[in-house]
């Protein structure tokens, strides 16, 4: 099992186009996985592997949920950034509807963290190092 890496989430609202963003400003190429609550209840899903020092698109579109809970993996060093709200995960590309018996279902269960997003209809979540001290949300 790897190390949890309790590195912060910097949160910022985004002035541009309205989707739910990651930006990964660390070093290490990492993997996200994503939970939210829409109108069928709640679903996760993954993966999107984010290269260092870029960004990616979770959603287009605005955002219909205030909160969403992230789970990412440090592939090249090893670690995660997780949180207390357990939700389903596969090890492959996955979609799940559900948070309940993740085990039983023939998934696994990993911690999120949440992200509150302020009601924003845009949002840019940037993982940092943990190692690095965090820099001033814009």
């Amino acid at each position: 099992m790897a190390a949890s890496l309790f590195g912060a989430l910097l949160l910022a609202a985004s002035p541009a186009r309205a989707d739910l963003r990651m930006c990964n400003l660390t070093p290490s190429k990492v993997g996200i996985a994503l939970g939210y609550r829409d109108t069928q209840g709640w679903v996760t899903e993954g993966w999107w592997d984010v290269a260092p020092k870029a960004c990616e698109t979770l959603l287009k579109g605005a955002l219909a949920a205030r909160f969403y809970y992230v789970f990412a993996v440090d592939y090249t060093r090893g670690g995660e950034w997780s949180g207390r709200s357990l939700m389903c995960t596969k090890d492959r590309e996955f979609t799940i509807r559900g948070v309940e018996d993740c085990l039983a279902r023939g998934f696994d269960r990993n911690g999120f963290y949440e992200v509150d997003t302020g009601e924003q209809k845009s949002w840019t979540i940037q993982l940092t190092d943990p190692n690095q001290p965090m820099a001033p949300a814009p």
